[in-house]
Formats: C-alpha cells, sequence, structure tokens
C-alpha cells in the first residue's frame, strides 16, 4: 500500500511517498479499513512541521475517512462496506476521565491516516453520516468533533443564543454551520471581502473585518446592542482573548480551543470575573461525542465545507496551502 512517512526532524521537505506491506486480517474486535481521505488540522501541521516532537518514519494526520473491508470475529457494530469515520482520541470512549496529551493520537503518538489500508479495533472509528463523501467524513474527527463539543456538549448551545466564531478555518465553519441549524445567531471575524460574502452566504448574521477593527471585541458588542455574545469559539489562543472576553456577555462561556496566535500571554482577568464568564478549554473529544455528533448530522441538510482536495502524493503542498492562510473551510487529502 502507499503511505506517507515523517522523517525526522521533520518539515514539509522531508515527508515521504512509500510502499509499506498492507496490514493484516483483523483479529478479534478489529476491523480493516481502506483509507479514501483525510483532512488536515493545526495539530498535524505543529507534527509534520517537526514543531511537534514525533518518532522517526511516523505516518501523519489525525483523520481517516473510508470502508470497512474485512471484519474481525465479535464485532457487531460494524459490516463489510460501511462507511466509517476515524476518532482522535481512540482510548477516550465516553466519560468525563480526560485524556492528557497526544500519545494515543493518530499521526502524533502512533501511526495515523495517511496510508490506504488500517486494521485497528473497531472502537477506533465511527458509522459516518449517511450520504456523506469520504471527504466530508474526514472533516468530523477533529475539527468537527471541536466545533460539537465547544458549542453542544460543553456550552449547552440552546435557539436564540449569540455564537461568536473567529476566522474562517475548519473549526469555525463547522461551529457557523452547526449553531445555525440550531437555531442560533452567528457573529464571525475575518480579514478580506470575499470571505466576508463567503460567511454571509453559509448563513453568519454579521461579519466583523478584524484588520478594518482591531478592537472587533467592542464591534461585537455593539452588534449585539451591548450584550456580547453567548458562546464565543476562541481558536486564536493568546494574541486574540483579550478581544473575545471582551466580545463575551456577561455570563458567557468561552471555548479555547486554538493557539493559532501564540501559546501564552496576558488574561484581562479582572474584566473576566467582573462579568463571570466560563473559559473552558478542550480538546476535540470522545467516541461517544462523536456518535452523538453523527446522529445530529444525519438530521442536517448542509455539508462540511471543502476548501480544496490534494492527491496523497501531494501532501506537502496541501500543507502548504494551509499555511497560506487562504483557504476558506477544510483541505482535505484524497487518495
Amino acid at each position: 500500500m502507499q503511505a506517507i512517512q515523517l522523517q525526522q526532524p521533520g518539515g514539509l521537505d522531508h515527508l515521504q511517498l512509500v510502499e509499506l506491506p498492507a496490514p493484516g486480517a483483523p483479529a478479534a474486535g478489529e476491523i480493516q479499513v481502506r483509507i479514501h481521505a483525510s483532512s488536515l488540522n493545526y495539530h498535524d501541521l505543529m507534527v509534520v512541521s517537526g514543531a511537534s516532537a514525533t518518532a522517526d518514519k511516523r505516518i501523519p494526520m489525525a483523520d481517516g475517512a473510508g470502508t470497512v473491508t474485512a471484519v474481525g470475529e465479535a464485532v457487531t457494530e460494524f459490516a463489510v462496506g460501511d462507511a466509517v469515520v476515524s476518532c482522535f482520541f481512540p482510548g477516550w470512549q465516553a466519560g468525563h476521565t480526560l485524556p492528557v496529551g497526544f500519545a494515543s493520537v493518530p499521526g502524533d503518538g502512533v501511526d495515523g491516516f495517511a496510508r490506504e489500508y488500517v486494521t485497528l479495533p473497531a472502537t477506533t472509528f465511527t458509522h459516518a453520516p449517511k450520504g456523506y463523501s469520504h471527504e466530508e467524513a474526514a472533516t468530523l474527527t477533529t475539527a468537527g468533533l471541536t466545533a460539537w463539543r465547544a458549542l453542544v456538549v460543553d456550552a449547552g448551545i440552546r435557539a436564540g443564543d449569540t455564537v461568536l466564531v473567529l476566522g474562517t478555518g475548519g473549526v469555525s465553519i463547522f461551529a457557523l454551520q452547526l449553531a445555525k441549524s440550531m437555531g442560533a445567531r452567528v457573529i464571525a471575524t475575518t480579514s478580506s471581502d470575499a470571505k466576508k460574502q463567503r460567511l454571509l452566504a453559509l448563513g453568519a448574521d454579521a461579519v466583523i473585518n478584524y484588520r478594518e477593527q482591531p478592537q472587533w471585541g467592542d464591534a461585537v458588542l455593539a452588534a449585539t446592542g451591548g450584550r456580547g455574545a453567548d458562546i464565543v469559539v476562541e481558536v486564536g489562543g493568546a494574541g486574540t482573548l483579550p478581544q473575545s472576553i471582551r466580545a463575551c456577555a456577561v455570563g458567557g462561556h468561552i471555548a479555547l480551543i486554538g493557539v493559532l496566535t501564540g501559546f501564552s500571554g496576558d488574561v484581562p482577568t479582572t474584566e473576566m470575573m467582573m462579568k463571570q464568564q466560563t473559559l473552558r478549554g478542550l480538546v476535540v473529544g470522545s467516541r461517544e461525542h462523536q456518535q452523538d455528533m453523527v446522529r445530529a448530522l444525519d438530521t442536517f441538510s448542509w455539508r462540511p465545507v471543502i476548501d480544496s482536495r490534494y492527491p496523497l502524493a501531494q501532501i506537502a503542498e496541501a500543507f502548504s496551502h494551509q499555511q497560506s492562510g487562504q483557504h476558506f473551510g477544510k483541505i482535505c487529502l484524497s487518495f
């Protein structure tokens, strides 16, 4: 089978297309899956760029979607031909005992899905939503589930809430679509008029250009009559958190899921305290969360937004496109 391996010390020029033996038949409790798609995430970029250390010849990519080709003994949840999508934390099936670190995460602590076949425990996967392409399903493992947990599991979104999403990456776009489908008002930020028009077309109720309005927290307050956003999906981290706190309503919830603007910085703790806000960090979710999300997606008519598709052999070009920041939605590998 074809696969991608990351040679140490990392970097896009150290991503190598190789031929490896296909995995064997599944043992009891396992399934074999022909992987057809993956999608790029910031976490994957940190791994392949060498910023996050991993083993030599690691097969990257946390997201994987494909078709079941063989089923081991005692597996009853899946059958040959089923469309499936991988889980970010294969060992976190359910419950409140949260994983720490990435030792079990595909494409980081263990080999990931930049390969044509895998044989793994059936609990590594869930069913994909009905009718989804493999590329659409592959967007759910990391970005989709992060948005789901931020809005539904942790924030308890309700119809009529105002949700603020930052930028046009995969998590933010998915959160916009999900929030609108659950009856929320959505305010989005972006840096370009072209992306503004696409956000409005997806249903955003208001869009703020953060280059033109660097104090965009005040702009959110103005757009909400001074109230602020009930839920903020905070993907920027240190550089944007102060503005998110300003933009968030009294008693609001900030879901801290990204570090795009830095790993540490000053936090206006007095403002956050006086506004009695909740700030909660999260890293993706459990298999049970993913199963709940898939059931919900089966009832919605919209699909994840895919910016572009690259063949497996062009994985470096795909990550270069991600680094450019020009994408809108998810970048996928299709193979």
